[in-house]
């Protein structure tokens, strides 16, 4: 309850303030205070995902904008030889707008990221845009572009299914990031309740990689990030191993030993970092944009039990390492 009321009264406080409770969560407005972020935590042996701030768009000058960020920031990672890839909104790039021209920019830089061996994240949104994600992912792996992979949600109802269907499709070569999911779905379509998700989570974690796919543990929950830990052993999977399932797919460029550790800036510091000593590949999510105090905003609401870490930031600074 106190961290509930901590985060209300955090909503309704001055924009500089809501800076300074982000600046923990978001790189900064600009692509150099993203890049200066990851050279800080590089140290730490992190690698990244780097995601522009933004998504429904209402015009494709919009969504031609975002492609050109993307290339900006493609080319930062090259120049500044980052450990990173990328991460886009499907619907930033016109996907909701007009599908074919959607289509056209995603692939347009899936290309030119392949060119770079660079692997490109298409993030899920909300259940609108479930199957054309989906959908986008499996007709740029047709066209040869195998540096793409999507995002899958525990806590909906379709996700095991859609691990069958993709599997079908282009077996091993899926690459999936699994997490609980952000979006409060209805419950016809959707689980509600935190133990269902976690169960489901995990229960998608363990059918993705038994499928062979490369996975992408997305999670701050402690039980879920145990319970992979135990799966992994389970399946003889680990840091400093070859991939030992016999119908994973090939060693990507950037990748771990068939799965990692995805973590949000700013979130679980200490167990990423005793994951890294671990040996296990550890990836931060890097948001950056001047759409920084609407993701801020979106992210305190999604998750009120933030408000303590508000509380401990301002009255002891000295522990607000991320």
């Amino acid at each position: 309850m106190l961290s509930r009321l901590i985060v209300a009264m955090t909503l309704r406080m001055p924009r500089w303030f809501v800076r300074w409770v982000s600046r923990r969560y978001v790189a900064g407005p600009t692509l150099d205070d993203a890049v200066t972020v990851m050279k800080r935590l590089e140290s730490e042996g992190a690698c990244f995902t780097i995601d522009v701030l933004g998504e429904e768009i209402s015009s494709l000058d919009e969504a031609q904008y975002f492609l050109d960020e993307y290339v900006r920031v493609m080319h930062a990672i090259v120049d500044h030889k980052l450990d990173a890839n990328l991460s886009i909104k499907p619907t930033a790039f016109g996907l909701l707008i007009d599908k074919q021209k959607g289509m056209e920019n995603i692939e347009s830089l899936v290309r030119q990221a392949a060119e770079h061996d660079m692997f490109v994240r298409l993030d899920m949104e909300d259940h609108r845009v479930t199957t054309e994600t989906i959908q986008v992912v499996l007709d740029l792996h047709e066209k040869g572009l195998t540096n793409v992979g999507t995002v899958l949600q525990g806590r909906l109802h379709r996700t095991p299914d859609d691990i069958n269907n993709v599997a079908q499709t282009i077996a091993s070569d899926a690459d999936y990031r699994i997490c609980k999911g952000i979006y409060l779905e209805p419950e016809a379509i959707a689980y509600t309740s935190k133990s269902d998700i976690r169960t489901k989570t995990n229960e998608a974690i363990r059918m993705a990689l038994e499928h062979g796919a490369y996975v992408g543990i997305a999670s701050h929950d402690i039980p879920v990030v145990n319970y992979t830990l135990d799966l992994l052993n389970e399946l003889n999977m680990g840091p400093n191993m070859e991939d030992p399932r016999d119908n994973a797919g090939p060693k990507r460029h950037g990748k771990g030993p068939g799965y990692e550790f995805q973590m949000l800036l700013g979130v679980r510091g200490p167990m990423r970092r005793k994951l890294t000593k671990q040996g296990h590949r550890t990836r931060v999510y890097i948001p950056y944009g001047e759409k920084w105090y609407e993701y801020s905003i979106r992210r305190l609401q999604e998750n009120p039990t933030i408000g303590l870490q508000i509380a401990k930031a301002f009255l002891m600074p000295w522990t607000n390492r991320p």
